[in-house]
């Protein structure tokens, strides 16, 4: 199996190098002005790879220059369909619109190109040009100083700005490393790569970056912001609040800075204070729909349902666009939509103006409801539309997936623990409930803290922060997970160490608490490593309602497999052989709770489960949807409901679609 995984690498590896020869020179023919033979050499290239987000931007460029703009706008509109947010082609939209004579259309091009990518000079300078001839003066003036400060920037900063936007991080990465060398003290380059750091997920890294700019530049509000936002993903929420507050302190009076603490308090579980802050803001901007579908998420996060759903309707009411409070909606699982608000919903995916977001929002928010209504084939159309977005966005590789979970495979075998049988950290305290995404987690999580001994916490991030960390590099490969077999005893104690460290911070005090992070059966070999006396649970739902149950969610950050149904059931496929070798080379390590044996068996499975953490059965862990807890998963509703079979077989009425999903699972389907 490796060596055919090799061949495969190896032969896309030549495909790619041969793509990148050629469109170094479409490149160079632009530059020397041969539109012709640049265009020519464009769609030879086009017509293997039809995708080719590169070649069919120089491919409008060529065409545009050779005023054929029929044929610039059709290489665009495959573009947008192949990299929605690319702001080089909205860019080169602008350019279109105004050879053709549309100043409106040009303004509207340029003004998404900055949105995907704020470096671009040219479409500051056109906005501004623009928004002056329209006597739109104070608009105009805030392009021309975005303009300005683009000028001002050292060039490597505006590269790594460029690249940054664009997806190539470790390009970027290597830019503002080596101008950093020369200006260690640059608190801009300092703020870049820290932005690299959260993109490739070293959020530590990240961290130190923006602490120590913040301290060189205390009064700069984006690197405060940016700040804020590292400490959150870290889950360091008293941090982020702390931040919040002082910024807030600056000026009270902010709705920028209100906002911000409003978010934090909610992090923090200041549920009311959130609340408050949020209606201020909305006494300052009457109808703010960002403002509105927040307030939402912190209701609906502390159990307030109506409330909830009268803050996501005021937001659409204000702006029916705003597909994020839509799918804000539909992601309550339970509420049902109106045949005025389906209409709505329609009117509003119609069009053409409409952001690249809010239609990936609208698609989903609409297919649940046309779900609702029983309107399979339509609804699936939603779904399937909504996941191509979000594929052509994230770019997932299921090739490169399955060969990272294989290594795991490769490097994690019983000689390994047995060498390194008796290191580690010695705590009992944490539960790992893991596995795939919408596979019952929340439920067993919240069976579970309802238990006095066990705190339920969060997705923790920090086993993935390990593994990352770990990873390292050597001539591009990533060192994890064979450097495993290096670790010395100390060095597995004190990560175990640091892992219960910093997650008390989410713990009210019980002698166990719950990490439900499902993408943490990846790591199952280092979590026995470092910490040897861990309970961990394999959490498993059948595998064609699991699947497609992820294919139908959209998901905040994260979870890029779910978005295709090749992707999702080869993901599902890749899981099974991974937990089958843990079962093998961990025996006994991990108990499997399958989701329909909970709904046949609610007390068996409750107590099958706590006996294997060894602590007595309580009777509230039954009436689980009774605990008081804040759930920021997307089964947060659904956790506070009886146990009910709703979600079972809930693919079947889409079976006729669903043939990717079938041929992907093989013989699991």
């Amino acid at each position: 199996m490796g060596g055919g995984l090799s061949r495969r690498f190896a032969v896309r590896d030549a495909r790619m190098s041969e793509a990148e020869s050629q469109r170094a020179e479409i490149q160079k023919a632009l530059q020397a002005g041969q539109f012709e033979a640049g265009l020519a050499m464009a769609r030879a290239l086009l017509a293997d790879t039809p995708d080719d987000g590169e070649a069919l931007y120089m491919a409008a460029v060529a065409a545009r220059y050779l005023k054929r703009y029929d044929e610039a706008a059709q290489h665009l509109a495959a573009l947008h369909a192949a990299m929605p947010e690319y702001g080089r082609a909205w860019q080169e939209e602008g350019h279109l619109a105004l050879a053709s004579g549309d100043s409106a259309a040009a303004l509207a091009a340029f003004s998404r190109a900055v949105r995907f990518n704020p470096a671009l000079e040219a479409s500051w300078r056109e906005q501004a040009r623009l928004l002056t001839a329209a006597g739109r003066g104070g608009e105009a003036q805030a392009a021309r100083a975005q303009h300005e400060r683009l000028s001002r920037l050292p060039r490597e900063l505006l590269a790594v700005t460029n690249h940054l936007a664009e997806g190539r991080l470790l390009r970027a990465e290597e830019i503002c490393r080596a101008y950093l060398r020369q200006n260690p003290r640059d608190v801009e380059g300092m703020r870049l790569l820290a932005r690299i750091g959260i993109e490739l997920g070293v959020l530590e890294d990240a961290e130190f970056l923006l602490e120590s700019a913040v301290q060189f530049a205390p009064d700069d509000l984006q690197i405060r912001l940016d700040y804020i936002d590292v400490l959150r993903r870290r889950q360091k929420f008293e941090a982020a609040r702390e931040q919040a507050e002082a910024l807030y302190s600056r000026d009270p009076a902010s709705p920028v800075f209100q906002s911000r603490l409003a978010i934090e308090c909610i992090q923090t579980g200041e549920f009311d204070r959130a609340l408050d802050l949020f209606d201020t803001v909305l006494e300052k901007i009457p109808g703010d729909p960002a403002s509105l579908t927040s307030r939402g998420h912190a209701l609906k996060t502390k159990g307030d349902r109506a409330e909830a759903e009268d803050s996501y309707r005021s937001a659409v009411a204000s702006k029916p666009d705003h597909g994020d409070a839509w799918y804000a909606l539909a992601n309550l699982k339970t509420y049902r939509f109106s045949d005025a608000e389906i209409a709505a919903m329609r009117e509003q995916v119609e069009r053409p103006d409409l952001a690249f977001m809010d239609r990936v929002h609208l698609n989903f928010a609409l297919a649940k409801a046309l779900e609702d209504e029983g309107d399979y084939e339509a609804s699936f159309g939603f779904y399937d539309e909504g996941n191509a977005l979000k594929r052509a966005q994230t770019r997932y590789s299921a090739d490169t997936m399955s060969a990272e979970l294989a290594r795991q495979r490769e490097a994690c075998t019983q000689e390994l623990f047995a060498k390194h049988a008796g290191a580690g950290h010695p705590a009992p305290d944490p539960i790992f409930i893991l596995g795939l995404p919408r596979a019952g987690s929340t439920l067993l999580e919240q069976i579970l803290a309802s238990h006095s001994q066990i705190d339920g916490t969060l997705e923790l991030p920090n086993i993935l922060a390990l593994a990352h960390r770990l990873r390292g590099r050597r001539a591009g490969q990533s060192l994890y997970p064979a450097n495993l077999h290096d670790l010395t005893a100390e060095q597995l104690a004190k990560f175990g160490e640091d892992f219960i460290e910093s997650t008390r911070v989410h713990r009210q005090g019980a002698p166990f608490f719950i990490d439900k992070m499902p993408n943490n059966f990846r790591h199952i070999g280092l979590i026995h490593l470092i910490l040897p006396n861990a309970k961990i649970i394999d959490a498993r739902r059948a595998p064609m309602d699991c699947c497609f149950s992820g294919f139908k969610q959209l998901f905040a950050e994260g979870q890029e497999f779910t978005y295709g149904l090749t992707e999702v059931g080869r993901y599902y496929a890749d899981y099974v052989d991974l937990m089958e070798h843990w079962d093998t080379a961990l025996p006994g390590k991990v108990l499997r709770v399958q989701h329909e044996d909970v709904l046949d068996d609610l007390e068996g499975q409750t107590r099958r489960m706590l006996d294997f953490l060894e602590v007595p059965f309580e009777e509230q862990c039954l009436a689980f949807h009774q605990t008081t807890r804040a759930v920021r998963t997307a089964s947060s509703e659904q956790v506070r409901e009886p146990i009910n079979r709703k979600g079972q077989g809930a693919w079947k009425p889409f079976e006729p679609w669903l043939g990717e999903l079938r041929k992907a699972l093989g013989p699991l389907a």
